[in-house]
């Protein structure tokens, strides 16, 4: 595989989702916060260590903070906000017929928003944040 920054991008992702998702259902559950509070301050803690292990290591750019930063907290948001939302409706319709499971609906949409967020986060980091021209040559890496 020529390409190793889709693995490397869920490598590094596992390790933001774990932080992200562990202070979304504390917020949540523990904290008793709103669906959106929960997931938007989950995201954001999630969202620095991503940075800064994405522009490293996935994508090993030398992209200046200030122009990289401001993509990334685009990309960031509208992944967030689609993917999130996306999660919430579609798993109000599926558990709309099903009363018993109701009750779990956040915690439920929060996961498929998780897998929604991870697809358009990667394209968007990959082709804006950090596009080829701001990657250093793999051999001066080594």
């Amino acid at each position: 595989m020529k390409d190793k920054s889709f693995l490397i991008f869920l490598i590094v992702g596992l390790m933001n989702t774990f932080i992200g998702l562990s202070i979304i259902y504390l917020c949540l559950n523990i904290l008793h916060f709103h669906y959106w509070t929960a997931t938007f301050i989950g995201n954001a803690v999630g969202a620095c260590v991503s940075y800064f292990l994405n522009k490293r290591f996935t994508f090993k750019s030398n992209a200046d903070l200030g122009s990289s930063g401001l993509r990334f907290i685009v990309v960031i948001l509208a992944s967030y906000f689609l993917a999130y939302k996306a999660g919430l409706v579609i798993v109000e319709m599926l558990l709309s017929e099903m009363a018993f499971l109701s009750f779990y609906t956040d915690e439920i949409a929060v996961l498929f928003g998780s897998g929604f967020y991870t697809l358009l986060n990667y394209a968007g980091q990959k082709y804006f944040v950090f596009p080829k021209r701001y990657q250093e040559n793999a051999r001066s890496v080594k």
